[in-house]
Parts: structure tokens; sequence; C-alpha cells
């Protein structure tokens, strides 16, 4: 396979502008990629282009990451309605995230830009009269996402970003000799305004291509607009969140992110495919997929963390869990304050867990209900603070999947 093919092959090129073929081929070209700073952390939506980029990289071409720090203060222009105005002081916060971000991604290896830093001194007379009179108001009219737009309506800077998009393409070609943008689908509207900027001011011809949308098995895709983030930052999800999300892929999507989101060769991929339709029930594939992003984004350590916590569970095996484990591996799950030693019973029902102190009886005889991992059968039972995890922390599991946080200490603590 050719470098082109493999991408094609993995399928991670939608729309091609110029001859990429020929381009990615020959290689030893310079391309950047860009988002802008709308949280402080990137999420798993983005990390199928940023993964692509940085496999460009690996092809030997140089890979420039701009964070938007000013068409982030403007906001793309959504399908459906308005972006909200973001402070200027949290865009900047922002920025600084990313950068540090991407830069853990792509192990330092990477240019990594702010296009604040170019635009923040162009005056808007400057701006009309170098760029703006160069593209038609029709030209923009055309463009997919402004004209789904028109019916309900959008704002002249909304209207104006695809502009300030353009001018960040030329801006790279003129200054980096950047000479390809690759994006996602929904940016090529923006993406062909700087070819055209290129090609009417400098006489020359740019690159581009977009990678396809990824989507979950419900048809929507990875972001944060539809409450589907999974972020890329571990504090906001941790390893192990990610791992249980990944683990739980469906086997119709499998192997199309084992293409987009991992080093894996062609033949490897085939080969965990091939294995993993043998015996579905055991996910290998899933596994496969969740160890390559895992270890990439967060380091092997947070991968094998991941995975015995993950197994820990499986298996009901809690006593293995730290303090800093539960809050993670529990996270949503009900939690109850309690201050002293209580009898089973009396806990499960002053806690919610059950509705009666006949039916904690009765899940309790028939080995229903577990502490910590281990199954309570006497109903005298006294779960005590000094057994809990760390003083602190105990575990209650009802029947196979039902957990309970409760916690020694009020809310305060």
């Amino acid at each position: 396979m050719t470098n082109y093919e493999e991408l094609k092959w993995r399928g991670l090129i939608k729309d091609e502008a110029g001859n990429v073929e020929e381009l990615i081929n020959k290689g030893g070209f310079s391309f950047y990629w860009g988002t802008d700073p709308t949280a402080d952390s990137l999420h798993i939506g983005h990390y199928s282009s940023l993964i692509t980029a940085k496999r460009l990289a690996k092809m030997g071409n140089h890979p420039i990451l701009l964070v938007g720090g000013a068409t982030g203060l403007i906001g793309d222009p959504r399908p459906t309605a308005e972006r909200e105005i973001i402070e200027i002081d949290t865009v900047l916060n922002n920025v600084n995230k990313i950068k540090e971000q991407v830069s853990n991604i792509f192990d330092g290896n990477c240019e990594i830009v702010n296009n604040y830093d170019w635009m923040k001194d162009i005056s808007l007379i400057d701006f009309l009269r170098d760029t703006g009179k160069y593209i038609n108001v029709n030209y923009m009219l055309d463009k997919d996402i402004i004209k789904r737009r028109l019916e309900t309506g959008i704002t002249f800077a909304e209207f104006t970003y695809t502009l300030m998009q353009g001018y960040d393409f030329l801006h790279l070609y003129r200054e980096k000799n950047c000479v390809l943008q690759a994006e996602g689908s929904d940016q090529w509207g923006n993406i062909t305004t700087g070819i055209d900027l290129i090609k009417k001011i400098e006489g020359k011809d740019a690159y581009a291509f977009t990678m396809p949308l990824i989507l979950d098995d419900s048809g929507k895709k990875f972001g944060k607009s539809e409450g589907n983030a999974i972020w890329l930052d571990k504090n906001k999800t941790s390893s192990y969140e990610m791992y249980q999300f990944l683990i739980n892929s469906s086997d119709t999507k499998v192997e199309e992110y084992l293409k987009v989101y991992t080093f894996l060769t062609p033949d490897e991929i085939m080969k965990i495919m091939k294995k993993h339709l043998e015996k579905p029930e055991e996910h290998l594939a899933q596994k496969e997929l969740a160890k390559a992003i895992i270890t990439d984004l967060h380091g092997e350590e947070e991968y094998k963390h991941a995975l015995e916590l993950s197994e820990a569970l499986f298996i009901g095996d809690i006593s293995k869990l730290k303090a800093d484990d539960v809050l993670t591996v529990f996270k949503g799950m009900p939690i109850s304050h309690v201050n002293n030693d209580s009898k089973i019973v009396d806990l499960l029902v002053d806690n919610k867990i059950v509705s009666s102190k006949r039916e904690a009886r009765e899940f309790i005889t028939n080995g229903a209900i577990s502490i910590n991992g281990l199954k309570v059968t006497d109903l005298e039972f006294i779960v005590k603070k000094e057994d809990a995890i760390d003083s602190k922390y105990t575990i209650i599991r009802r029947g196979k999947k039902k957990y309970y946080v409760v916690v020694f200490g009020d809310n305060n603590e």
C-alpha cells in the first residue's frame, strides 16, 4: 500500500482538493489541522483528526497544529443556532490547556500555533481590503453551513468566520510554507475558502482533504454538543472511564474504530477482526482498541491500571481498590454518608438500597448482598468504619450489577 492508499483503506479521506494522492505519496510537506478552544480539553471526536495528523507526521511530513484563539472568540457556525460567546480569558486559558494536551499527544514533535497571535493586530479595514475583497458574497452564501442557517438567521460575526479560517490557511502558507489542510468533513466550506484565497492572492495551488466524522452506533458524532463527550484529559474522563467507553463499542463499529484510532497495521487489524468474529463475546477487538488509544493518550501504566480496575470490578474483587479508585470506578453511582457503624439490614434500608427490612433480609439470606467484594449472609453483620477502604468507603453490591457507595463521614469531609 502507498501512504495514500492506506489512508483511504482506513476511511480517513472523504473530500479532496488538488492532487492529494500525489502530494501524500511524495511526502515532505507541511500541513495543518486546527480546532477552536471551546473547552479546556479536546475529546475523542477531535482525536480521530489528531491521530490522522500524527499518522501524516509519521509518514515524514511536518505537522502544524492550530489552536484558534481568535476564531474561538467568534465561533464556527453550528447548523442550528449561534454559539455562545466565550470570554477572552476563558478562551486563552483553554488555548494553553489544549496546546499542552496536543504537545503530549505528539510527544512534542509538532509545531503549535495560535491564530490570535496574528489576528489580534489586524485592523478591520485592513482585513476587509486585503482579504474580504477577494471573496464574493454569493460564494459565501453557497457554503453549506451558511445556507442552512439563512432560514433561522446568522449573525455577521458567524458569517465572516469562513474568511477568518481561510485567512489562517493563507497566513500559514505564506509564513510556514504550509500547503495542505486536513480537517473533519464539516469544515470543507472553510477549507476551500482558504484554498481560494491562496490561489487569488498568491497565485499558487494549495491542497486539502477532509476526514469523515466519526459516529457512534446511534449515528451521533462524538462531541460535547451531543452530550456524549469522552474527554482526552484524564482528569475529566479517567482512563478507566475511557476503557469502559471503548470496551463497549459495538461490533458493527469496532473495525472502523481500529482503522481510524490505532497505528495497528492493516494485517494486524484483519487478524484481530478474524479472531474477534470467532468469539465476539470475548470483545478482543474492543480490548485492542482500548489498549491502543489509552496507551497513546495516557501511557502504558494508565492503561494497565484501567485494565486492572475493570477486571477487579468484573469479578467483584473490590478489596484491591484504593480510595482514589473508588471515586473513579463508581463515579455516578448512588452515594450515601453515614457517621457510625450499622447493622447491615438497617444500613440497606436507611440508605434506600432496599425498600424494606423484609426485602433486605431476603437479599441477604439469598446471598445477593456483598460488602467490599465479600458476600454477606449474616443478618446481624455490622458494617464498620474500620473495615472500609481507607476507613472511608464501603462498596455495596446488590445482585450482579447494582453498586452503592457508603461514605463514613459527612458531605464536607
